[in-house]
């Protein structure tokens, strides 16, 4: 353990994204499959986004006078 590798950079572990990670060092397929996999987060988020939407509709609907 070195005295200063608190400064060195902690690499994300395999197969995680992060927003802000550094792109330079990816190769184009790589781009390609972290495209995919942020656009797959993207529609997950929005189908749950959804749900939260329905959830309080109906809680609205039922509590409305």
């Amino acid at each position: 353990m070195g005295l200063f590798d608190e400064d060195v950079p902690k690499k994300s572990a395999p197969g995680t994204i992060a927003v802000g990670d550094d792109l330079s060092c990816l190769s184009e397929s790589d781009l390609a499959e972290r495209i995919g996999a942020l656009t797959g987060e993207i529609n997950r988020t929005r189908q749950e986004l959804e749900q939260r939407g329905n959830i309080r509709n109906a809680a609205n609907s039922i509590f409305q006078k």
